[in-house]
């Protein structure tokens, strides 16, 4: 089963052919119709609106963020208060000292993950009501992948964690640290009461 060659397929074809040796040339075939010269056509503007672009260049817009989910940051700060509102306040202008910290840098998402979970349980148990986490701010740039990364993965994570079971029954308020304590890449949690 054959096709029709298209005529961008016969001029490459006409291409190949004239940079080749015949291998046996005292035999002459002749072109097929399809691979005939065809009068050269330009090709339509696909896209009048884009700026010319040529191979090895580099784009001028690099495009928004592909974080497609609020900033961290802003939706902690669009959460109900749950704690007493001037503690909060004097919580968040980094007036209330921490009794414990847990710094996950450098850390898995699984072994970050199974830290906070035993530093948070140990922390209520022994009656702390404010611990700081320490997440840092993660790597400024994408690695490059097909799949973009976000900027910090364990400052995203851990909100998170903290929301669901286990960890939601013992957590009341969940808070960027002030600046003195680690700013944007740390967490103050406010514990409730231990029973």
């Amino acid at each position: 089963m054959s096709r029709k060659l298209r005529p961008e397929e016969a001029e490459l074809w006409r291409k190949v052919a004239d940079t080749t040796e015949k291998m046996h040339p005292d035999t002459r075939r002749d072109l097929p119709a399809a691979l005939k010269p065809t009068p050269k056509v330009p090709a339509p503007a696909l896209r009048p609106d884009l700026p010319d672009f040529t191979i090895g260049q580099s784009s001028r817009d690099r495009g928004g963020s592909h974080d497609l989910m609020q900033p961290i940051h802003d939706h902690l700060s669009n959460a109900p208060v749950r704690m007493d509102r001037k503690a909060h306040g004097r919580m968040k202008r980094g007036k209330l000292q921490p009794e414990a910290r847990i710094d996950l840098h450098g850390m898995t998402q699984d072994r970050a993950h199974t830290a906070l979970t035993g530093f948070i349980l140990r922390s209520h148990r022994e009656g702390r009501r404010l611990v700081l986490v320490i997440t840092g701010k993660g790597r400024d740039q994408d690695d490059g992948d097909v799949i973009p990364t976000r900027r910090g993965v364990l400052r995203h994570q851990v909100p998170h964690w903290l929301g669901v079971p286990p960890l939601s029954a013992l957590v009341l308020q969940v808070t960027p640290a002030h600046i003195r304590h680690g700013g944007g890449g740390a967490y103050y949690i406010y514990l409730r009461r231990h029973r």
